[in-house]
């Protein structure tokens, strides 16, 4: 029979099913003591057949209850040290087994013949002594004591299996009771003595020999082997006990799930929990804590919130660090609400705000975009008295420079200095990208220069300017950026190199593009995906889609797996190039590779549809979008109303901005400024207007492209004076004017006859540094010449010769006609040399200035378009 135990305090009988052939490695007499022993070599180092073992003396003192050394007093033991001269094995188990019956007598002359001089402990006298000290509750402790400081101690001891074979013989031979304690304490001892192999072959052996390990010592080298990630180990040991039908107890549930955490397996964990629940053994709150730990990482975070509610209902309260623990995995999971409700909780259960849960959720407020909140916790939990350290400033300050706020962020990183905390070079790097992208570069270059003096700076600091560079197509300030790091003795990475790449690609200067790859190469550096579709976008931009397609065709050569920023690079750059049918096509190829597409890439093939006029083909690519379940965004609808309106369909574009409403998409200035437009070029002023409210009245701010509209509009349908207020209205608001914006003012108020307000406007624009190019000098020479101010309009032009512009075929037709008006033939022929001279061919209003003395049709002088 079989019996487990729930605690260390009772222990099952032996158990005995088979009776396996036991090896008698100790059946000869040991080697009797030579006379005159040489101390120096006479000594033996060794087990003599194979069950000898030499072994230190052991002072009586040193035991455990302090045994009482041998003296003349006790007869029985007078006697035998008396009589016995060879201290043969046969005759000292024969001493012993005399004092069966009296354990600490047993004992007593055992560490007496120890003494002897020539003795040679065998194993089998070892196993008797022990069978002996295991019959008395008086002796277990000297029991474990003779193990753990005689053959288990040592590496000349026999091994486990052969220790095991000769307690069962011994047991049989010597005719002692059936119990389990001397084999357990054996196992105890492997475990004891840091010998954890011997301990698994031992129990390995006791189980093939059908010895059931006791539960609180198999727990112990369960643990063991856990601790030093014997997990396979400590697996196949539970097996097996399980296998004899024990199943362990509450810390063995515990020691295997503890197991399966460490391997990364919370699932199996689990397993070991809802089996031992099902079996109904008791669970303790160490389980609870274990199983919750494995909840968050797979993470089942509603397991994680009702094992909680059970601990609290079982009366346990949970610890700090449980509450730590599901805390973060909350946050981490995104679901702030029930983290900060846990927080409320464990603040109920009368534990205090650590500085983990504080900083845990100063980052979930900081994912959220909630810095506020994040920078009050911040300061409430210093008020409280709670100290930040390092990782809760590196939180704030990484967040902070996300969010635009590199101002917030350095002064966090000035307040960690104050502190005499150190920032890092990952804090600093964190401040020079919040600083470039707030095209804060001096600010950047102080703190680049700072970590370089101090030595902390790394070729992530250089990459993260570099790329700033890079991206600009700042190619020189990039090359020196790159020298100046290779003279600190960095390793430029593949990384940098890539930027470089990027620099060139943005320049437009492929070939040197190309050359870095080839260096890149050289220096032992494997090109990514990154890097090919780098070269791919670069060759798009400069409108060389064959050699951008021959590039992907090397890059899949070479077996690197296209990503979908490659694939998004090609259907963005055909579609651009006026290869949209192309691009569609080629959709389709990846999308049966396994290309999923994003609203992005359709959006791309829509776009260069609109922009090439094919408005049934762009819609046809929106059903295609619906059809294959992804959501179009707003810039999909804004690109589709401004092609509808573009090609004068202004229901379609209504019907579509409709749709976009009645999906809850939140319109953007874009979307309302595309159908604003479009009603502008019809001149449907009133619908224009009521878009304009509508956008502001939902909360938007029209910007200078809805502006330019909106004035445009109103110079087509004469109303300058409506054209005007707005200019006001949007220079009240700080939206600066820009030079589209003026030049329409300026044709505008031409052509109601308001030279004066024109020149003020010119003047204004020359004063903010606006230059005009060839539109506004058309406007300002047409205008002019329209009103007999040829004299001005000549200015004009001696003005476009100081700045070596050009005057066009209209510039001179409007002088020519100028000039007719004024009857000053000879001089309208002088200016149609000169535009002979200067390589401008007459086009047909030219010649009917010529024969008739006027241009045909109205307006035809001022055929630009400066809106």
């Amino acid at each position: 029979m079989k019996s487990a135990f729930r605690n260390s305090s009772s222990f099952p009988p032996f158990l005995l099913r088979s009776s396996p052939s036991p090896k008698y490695l100790c059946s000869q007499p040991q080697t009797p003591i030579p006379q005159n022993p040489d101390p120096n070599t006479n000594i033996p180092q060794k087990i003599t057949s194979g069950s000898q073992i030499s072994s230190k003396p052991i002072s009586d003192s040193d035991l455990p209850g302090n045994p009482i050394p041998p003296t003349s007093s006790d007869p029985h033991l007078t006697s035998s040290l008396t009589q016995d001269t060879s201290l043969t094995e046969t005759h000292v188990i024969n001493n012993l087994l005399r004092r069966k019956n009296h354990p600490k007598s047993a004992l007593k002359y055992f560490l007496s013949v120890k003494k002897k001089w020539g003795f040679v402990q065998s194993i089998d006298v070892f196993c008797v002594m022990l069978h002996i000290l295991v019959r008395s509750h008086q002796t277990y402790k000297q029991a474990q004591y003779l193990l753990n400081n005689g053959f288990v101690s040592g590496d000349l001891g026999p091994a486990p299996v052969d220790f095991l074979d000769h307690l069962i013989d011994t047991r049989k031979r010597f005719d002692f009771e059936l119990d389990s304690r001397a084999f357990n304490y054996l196992l105890n001892s492997y475990v004891r003595v840091n010998r954890i192999h011997d301990a698994v072959d031992c129990f390995n052996g006791m189980i093939e020999r059908d010895i059931v390990p006791w539960i609180p010592f198999m727990n112990i080298l369960l643990t063991t082997l856990v601790r030093r990630n014997l997990i396979d180990k400590a697996r196949d040991c539970y097996d097996k006990i399980v296998s004899m039908g024990v199943r362990g107890d509450c810390f063995t549930v515990n020691v295997m799930m503890r197991a399966s955490l460490k391997e990364g397996k919370p699932w199996e964990a689990e397993e070991f929990f809802t089996e031992a629940k099902a079996r109904g053994t008791e669970l303790d709150a160490a389980v609870y804590c274990v199983i919750i730990q494995a909840a968050c990482q797979k993470p089942d975070l509603n397991m994680a919130r009702e094992l909680l509610r059970e601990m609290r209902a079982k009366g346990w309260v949970p610890s700090e660090g449980m509450f730590t623990t599901v805390i973060g995995a909350f946050v981490k999971q995104g679901n702030l609400a029930e983290a900060l409700r846990l927080k409320d909780e464990m603040l109920s259960c009368g534990k205090q705000l650590n500085l983990v849960v504080a900083t845990t959720l100063m980052k979930g407020y900081c994912k959220q975009g909630d810095i506020g909140s994040a920078l009050d916790l911040f300061n409430k939990i210093k008020e409280d008295g709670l100290t930040p350290n390092k990782v809760t400033y590196t939180v704030l300050i990484e967040w902070c420079c996300r969010n635009r706020n590199v101002k917030k962020a350095y002064e966090l990183c000035t307040e960690m200095k104050l502190m005499d905390i150190q920032p890092s070079i990952f804090n600093v790097n964190s401040l020079i990208r919040g600083f470039l992208e707030a095209c804060s570069v001096k600010e950047a270059s102080k703190l680049l220069d700072e970590a370089v003096e101090s030595g902390i700076a790394n070729v992530f600091t250089y990459n993260i300017f570099l790329y700033h560079l890079c991206n600009d197509g700042k190619v020189n300030e990039a090359c020196g950026l790159w020298k100046r790091m290779v003279a600190n003795d960095l390793v430029p990475s593949s990384v940098s190199y890539n930027n470089m790449i990027l620099a060139y690609c943005r320049a437009g200067n492929m070939d040197m593009a190309h050359t870095v790859l080839s260096e890149m190469l050289e220096e032992g550096f494997k090109p990514n995906v990154v890097t090919y579709s780098t070269l791919m976008d670069g060759h798009f931009r400069i409108g060389d889609a064959k050699r951008a397609l021959d590039v992907f065709e090397e890059m899949v050569g070479v077996h690197i797996a296209p990503s979908d920023f490659t694939f998004n690079i090609i259907i963005n750059g055909l579609s651009k190039l006026g290869r949209a049918s192309e691009a569609r096509d080629m959709l389709q190829k990846f999308i049966d590779k396994g290309f999923i597409p994003m609203c992005l890439t359709y959006n791309s093939i829509i776009d260069g549809l609109v922009k090439e006029g094919a408005m049934n083909s762009a819609l046809g690519v929106y059903r295609e979008m619906c059809e294959s379940g992804m959501s179009p965004n707003v810039v999909t609808y804004t690109t589709l109303v401004n092609g509808f309106c573009k090609s004068n369909n202004m229901d379609l574009a209504l019907k579509m901005h409709y749709e976009m409403k009645s999906t809850g998409l939140r319109l953007d200035v874009p979307a309302f400024g595309a159908l604003i437009d479009g009603f502008c070029k019809k001149q449907e002023m009133v619908r224009a207007c009521e878009l304009f409210s509508e956008l502001q009245q939902v909360g938007l701010s029209p910007n200078k492209i809805v502006y330019n509209s909106m004035i445009s509009g109103f110079r087509n349908v004469n109303n300058m004076e409506a054209a005007n207020d707005l200019y006001k209205k949007m220079m009240n608001e700080g939206i600066p004017c820009d030079l589209q914006i003026y030049t329409t003012l300026i044709d505008g108020f031409l052509r109601e006859g308001k030279l004066l307000i024109a020149s003020d406007l010119y003047s204004e624009m020359l004063a903010k540094g606006i230059v005009p190019d060839i539109v506004t000098y058309t406007v300002l020479l047409n205008g002019l010449c329209n009103k007999g101010q040829l004299e001005n309009a000549h200015k004009i032009l001696e003005e476009m010769d100081s700045r070596g512009v050009t005057p066009n075929v209209l510039i001179y037709n409007a002088l020519i006609a100028g000039h007719f008006k004024e009857g000053n033939l000879q001089e309208a022929l002088r200016l149609h040399n000169e535009m002979l001279d200067r390589g401008l061919e007459p086009d047909e209003t030219t010649y009917d200035i010529l024969v008739n003395g006027k241009a045909k049709g109205k307006n035809s002088l001022s055929g630009v378009s400066c809106a």
